[in-house]
């Protein structure tokens, strides 16, 4: 039995701290969840009367050329919509034994997922349209491929399984769609990555202890004999042998009132897994040299955590030891950024997190995640806004020394933290870009 209509979001992330150490179990990642949110709308296919389809529509209206059929004979042109559509439907015939029915299934991402021109529309609308195909679109680095598998994979399985058989409001039914989409988001990646970008996108906010990667070694393919029953045996985390082992903390991931965590967008973005495989070749050349590090690190980044909540269970508002921390945690990027010879914190982004620390309020920033050139994230006092943004809205870079790109013009994103993980949405909410 399906339901008529179902539409469930998840946040964005941002690994403030942890980046390249949380792939690591030996080591944490604080990673907070975003207002900025990918929403996912499903409802039965609208047919004539006596017109039986056995098709699911997927469109993504904000971009050009962006609707996909999947039928029989159809695949789908997105890799992350195709797997997690694919492991949802495995699952869910795997737990049900009712056909499955045709579905329009439509997507929408808040504003600040991409980088956009002033004349794409207002800005200050929650969705626009893009004007270009998805593949031309400048991600901010937020997170979108985890935030859609995770939204995609829960409201297909919402729409096609009873809430006796998945209850996403329970701990059991969270735990059982953060194992799915895990799973999906490696098989669409090419690679089991950490996870704290998907386990941000279902839970929100956490301290993040990433799982072990052989627990999905014997997956296998897609449409191979007995997929789906392995697949409910992992998600369902039934053998004794293989159990899911993160940890997710999400009691110590706070941010202090009065205090913003902010991103800017910078419109450069990396190539996350070019500078993730030169990291993790210096480590593996230079094992010594780079756990003594990651090890200073990991203390940094738990003194970031702790700082953080102390400064939230109390009413004192002195920041003095906080931007300590970060310029320290940023002084080790530096240096793991020369030693591994990866533009981490490269000099443009150095000069812009420098510019913006000398803002009354500003207590600091860092590039987060994997670093680069993506959007840098700020902790900004409410009062410091007004001044970061006239810094902002002159600010420039030429081209670095070491030839990097240069910074035009940057843009304070809209988002902010947000604790919650997935949650359902009111279904009505989309207007026209439901259809």
């Amino acid at each position: 039995m399906t339901r008529s209509e179902v539409a469930l979001s998840a946040p964005g992330k941002v690994l403030l701290a942890g980046g390249y150490l949380v792939l690591d179990r030996d080591h944490t990642g604080l990673v907070f969840g975003l207002d900025a949110r990918i929403h996912v709308h499903v409802q039965k296919l609208p047919t004539s009367p006596g017109v039986v389809l056995s098709e699911i529509i997927v469109r993504s209206p904000q971009f050009k050329e962006a609707e996909w059929s999947h039928s029989t004979s159809t695949q789908s042109r997105n890799k992350f919509v195709e797997t997690a559509l694919a492991y949802a439907l495995s699952y869910v015939c795997a737990m049900s034994y009712e056909k499955i029915g045709s579905s329009s299934i439509t997507i929408v991402a808040d504003t600040d997922y991409y980088s956009h021109p002033d004349e794409t529309g207002s800005t200050n609308a929650r969705f626009i349209n893009f004007h270009v195909p998805i593949t031309e679109a400048h991600k901010t680095g937020l997170g979108s491929s985890a935030a859609l598998v995770t939204a995609f994979t829960a409201a297909v399985l919402a729409h096609y399984l009873k809430k006796d058989q998945l209850d996403l409001d329970s701990d059991l039914g969270r735990r059982r769609l953060h194992n799915i989409a895990q799973a999906a988001h490696c098989a669409a990646q090419g690679k089991v990555g950490s996870g704290f970008d998907v386990a941000a996108a279902v839970y929100g906010s956490c301290i993040y202890r990433r799982f072990s990667p052989s627990i999905l070694e014997g997956l296998g393919e897609v449409g191979s004999p007995q997929f789906s029953a392995r697949l409910r045996a992992v998600v369902d985390d039934s053998d004794p042998s293989n159990k899911w082992d993160m940890q997710i903390d999400k009691s110590n991931a706070r941010i202090p009132q009065g205090l913003r965590l902010l991103m800017c967008d910078v419109d450069c973005g990396s190539e996350t897994v070019g500078l993730v495989k030169k990291v993790l070749g210096w480590r593996k050349e230079k094992p010594e040299e780079a756990s003594l590090l990651w090890a200073t690190l990991q203390k940094g980044n738990e003194d970031l955590a702790k700082e953080l909540k102390r400064l939230a269970q109390t009413d004192v508002q002195d920041y003095r030891n906080l931007k300590d921390i970060v310029l320290t945690i940023r002084s080790l990027i530096r240096e793991m950024s020369s030693k591994a010879d990866v533009p981490i914190e490269p000099p443009v982004q150095t000069s812009l997190l420098d510019a913006c620390s000398k803002v009354s309020g500003v207590v600091g920033g860092v590039v987060p995640g994997a670093g680069g050139f993506d959007a840098i994230a700020l902790l900004v006092e409410d009062q410091a806004l007004p001044a970061l943004q006239d810094l902002l809205s002159t600010y420039s870079s030429t081209t670095s020394a070491d030839g990097g790109p240069a910074i035009g013009k940057v843009r304070l994103l809209s988002v902010k933290q947000d604790f919650q993980g997935l949650k359902s949405e009111a279904t009505d909410m989309y207007g026209d870009w439901i259809r």
